[in-house]
């Protein structure tokens, strides 16, 4: 189990990478990415961050091509953000989460009627 210090790191680049996102990434490929987590291991070594977007599978792959060039100007910025003494390398993984839990209610609702 994480150390609530681990906890509140991962939190911290959570929110940091979603303001880099919307507000300094000029790609527009990266415009409606939404961050919905962030795994950091426990030596600080790797973020893994998870994120979601509207789109088909064009769409999905762009932003992954996007999020790839970005991620060094994005560690970058998130350095001067987060206080710690190593910034963990950015891995960047697409959460499928949200459309299994809307493919689900697609089918609660289909059993409704």
């Amino acid at each position: 189990m994480s150390s609530v210090r681990v906890q509140k790191v991962a939190k911290q680049i959570e929110r940091e990478v979603s303001k880099i996102l919307q507000m300094e990434v000029k790609d527009k490929r990266l415009n409606f990415i939404t961050v919905t987590g962030v795994d950091l291991s426990n030596d600080y070594s790797f973020a893994k961050i998870h994120y979601t977007v509207l789109g088909n599978e064009d769409k999905k792959e762009a932003v992954a091509n996007g999020l790839e060039k970005a991620k060094g100007f994005i560690r970058s910025a998130l350095s001067s953000r987060v206080q710690i003494r190593k910034l963990p390398e950015l891995i960047f993984t697409y959460d499928e989460s949200i459309e299994y839990g809307n493919k689900i209610q697609k089918m609660l609702n289909q059993l409704n009627k």
